[in-house]
């Protein structure tokens, strides 16, 4: 039978530790590309949007993007150190708040996601133009748009890696670099950069309101800061790593948006309240500040420069964006916050390929509409409202979690009582309350779309909660196996070992839905035993205390009744002796003849010794514990394992299926 490759399961001489698909060996590189993608990215289909609404005050738009970007990266930073989990602003608001406005944060990055994307794929489209004009046309736009969304799906679907985010990085520097080039040569060649200043006087002056509507528009590279946070857990970045992005984002993406946005407008002043970056090249700016240099050879390799890295950033920016949606719509699914068949896993990718396919379908959709200024309004209702709940979590986690070891932590802070405030993050919330606020009350289009996008995700939320029997702020957590497409492998018998601890009902749950899958006719059996070690300095038949055997008898008792809540599933309860649990266990499996075992991750230990005597076995444990290793490695069959995250305080489930 053959074995798909997955996170958690293992088995036969095949098996190896449970693991994410990156094994934590991605680092400061990969943050460094996702976030290089995304700032590139917005410049290229940003520039002539912001222009429009900012005018001659677009550079000081892009400054206060570019600080607002550095800052959530500092405030990202502490969070992710603080809980190395998927999810990003919906993470923080889980640990910080409750699950109803963790899926609120979530909800609002979706849309945002979704806005980006359609945003690249439809710059992506002109930027071609410099090499096929009839790219930027009908039909020809809409057939690039469809092959560019379906590459970025079909990208996500096999599932990132370091190879590729090497590749991401590599281009990121070379848009960074040809964006340099830009700002050198045309505060060179292309007039007095004080011109900008000036026409103010010609009507470049903009209203407060279309101000912080343009500097949340710059911001859209803060989705780039969402992406590289769903790679939580699966990146080795330490302390000094951190610093070491914050302090890059720093020196690097304030100075390269103020360049650009001065460059734009050196080349096409703001002249009665208007600019030809917000009307001739609104869909592919940076290729009109290219046109605008002389003389015409300089011209036409800047144009072609710009058009075919443009391209390549631009794509890669909407393949980094549909990255963290997807990883964001799988930490939904788990937390029972969006139906969990639509986080469904691709049984050999191990990717949400079910949410990757409904995205692509709705930015295709997006991208067809070409209203550019629409799409900037709903990006603004979203990012304003996530951004603002995910500075809002880490000022409160400082109070909720206050001893909790923090690898980075925001610069300066206010001790309060047994937490303090972090200054940074206070003024970010203040600041995104207001934009959005600003966002809700001035601009129709986002009020009226993001609302309906917002209150549709509430509805579905407290009707799929209220559904299942669950509490609309209480969390809980479904395995991954049970997101797992494996409709072509059997389990006609499980074995299942408990031990009397919290997470047996999820791993009895888990193999109830398993078998639940396979009882369409026959009715499927579980089997559940309860190993008890007995010392070697005792005969195997000796007396077992009876708090132990009351002990034994509760946990299959329980095991009993979470199992046979699935239709079709029978489950056999034994308490069976042995040496050691791990040797027990696979005898057991081959006694029986079991199809798959579904185990309990036990934690590793750091000390050796053995859990008896509160350490581990040999230093290879690093993954999981001996027990659990010594299954994996022995085993006759295939292995499932699941476990909770490290220091988790919620309710693990598997009990009623979907």
């Amino acid at each position: 039978m053959r074995l798909p490759s997955g996170l958690n399961r293992v088995g036969g001489s095949d098996a190896r530790p449970p693991g994410p698909r990156f094994s934590r060996v991605l680092g400061v590189p990969a943050l460094i590309a996702i976030l290089l993608s995304a700032v590139g990215g917005s410049i290229l289909y940003g520039l002539g949007v912001v222009a429009g609404s900012a005018l001659a005050l677009t550079p000081a738009a892009f400054l206060i993007a570019g600080l607002a970007f550095v800052l959530a990266a500092a405030v990202y930073s502490e969070g992710n150190s603080l809980h190395p989990e998927r999810g990003g602003a919906s993470m923080f608001a889980r640990y910080a708040l409750d699950e109803f406005w963790s899926f609120v944060a979530g909800w609002a990055i979706l849309l945002d996601y979704l806005i980006v994307m359609a945003l690249a794929v439809f710059a992506a489209t002109h930027y071609l133009t410099a090499f096929f004009p009839a790219a930027g046309e009908w039909p020809g736009e809409a057939l690039v748009a469809l092959a560019i969304v379906g590459f970025v799906a079909w990208s996500n679907i096999r599932g990132m890696s370091a190879l590729r985010l090497n590749r991401l990085l590599r281009a990121g520097v070379a848009n960074f670099s040809l964006l340099i080039v830009i700002v050198i040569l045309g505060l060179l060649t292309l007039g007095d950069p004080l011109m900008v200043l000036r026409s103010v006087e010609f009507g470049g002056w903009p209203g407060a309101e279309d101000l912080i509507f343009a500097t949340v528009i710059a911001a859209a590279a803060l989705t780039g800061i969402e992406s590289a946070s769903g790679l939580a857990g699966e990146l080795r970045v330490g302390r000094g790593g951190l610093r070491r992005v914050v302090l890059l984002t720093l020196l690097i993406v304030p100075a390269t948006l103020v360049g650009v946005s001065i460059v734009g407008l050196m080349a096409f002043p703001v002249v009665d309240g208007n600019t030809l970056l917000a009307t001739r090249w609104v869909d592919a700016p940076l290729l009109g500040v290219a046109s605008a240099f002389e003389p015409a050879g300089l011209r036409a390799a800047l144009t072609a420069g710009v058009g075919a890295i443009g391209v390549i950033v631009l794509v890669l920016a909407a393949n980094g964006n549909m990255l963290g949606l997807s990883r964001l719509g799988y930490s939904l699914a788990t937390n029972r916050q969006i139906p969990s068949d639509l986080g469904r896993l691709h049984p050999e990718r191990a990717t949400p390929f079910v949410l990757i396919a409904i995205a692509a379908t709705i930015v295709f959709g997006l991208t067809l509409s070409s209203d550019i200024d629409f799409l900037a309004g709903l990006f603004a209702f979203g990012a304003t409202l996530a951004f603002t709940i995910a500075q809002i979590s880490v000022v409160v986690l400082r109070f909720r979690e206050p001893d909790r070891p923090r690898p980075f932590r925001i610069r300066p802070s206010i001790d309060v009582g047994r937490g303090s405030i972090p200054i940074p993050a206070l003024l970010g919330a203040v600041a995104g309350l207001a934009a959005w606020i600003s966002v809700v009350v001035y601009h129709e289009g986002a009020r009226l779309a993001g609302s309906a996008w917002l209150l549709g995700g509430v509805l579905m939320y407290v009707i799929y909660r209220t559904a299942q029997g669950k509490s609309l702020r209480k969390r809980f957590v479904i395995p991954e196996q049970s997101l797992r497409d494996d409709s072509d492998l059997a389990y006609g018998s499980i074995l299942v070992p408990v031990f009397g601890r919290e997470l047996d009902d999820d791993i009895v749950g888990t193999a109830g839905r398993l078998a639940a899958e396979e009882a369409e006719d026959d009715e499927v059996i579980i089997d559940a035993i309860y190993v008890i070690e007995i010392p070697m300095s005792l005969p195997i038949d000796a007396r077992i205390p009876d708090e132990r055997v009351r002990v034994a008898r509760r946990a299959l008792t329980r095991a009993k009744e979470v199992g046979e809540e699935y239709e079709g599933v029978l489950v056999e309860t034994a308490t069976v002796r042995g040496r050691n649990a791990g040797q027990t266990i696979v005898f057991e499996a081959r006694r029986r003849g079991v199809e798959v075992i579904v185990l309990a991750a036990e934690d590793p230990t750091r000390t050796r010794g053995g859990s008896l005597l509160g350490g581990s076995g040999a230093p290879r444990d690093r993954v999981v514990g001996q027990v659990t290793q010594y299954v994996i490695d022995k085993a006759p069959c295939r292995v499932v394992l699941t476990a909770p995250p490290s220091g988790e305080d919620t309710i693990r489930e598997g009990v009623a299926p979907d």
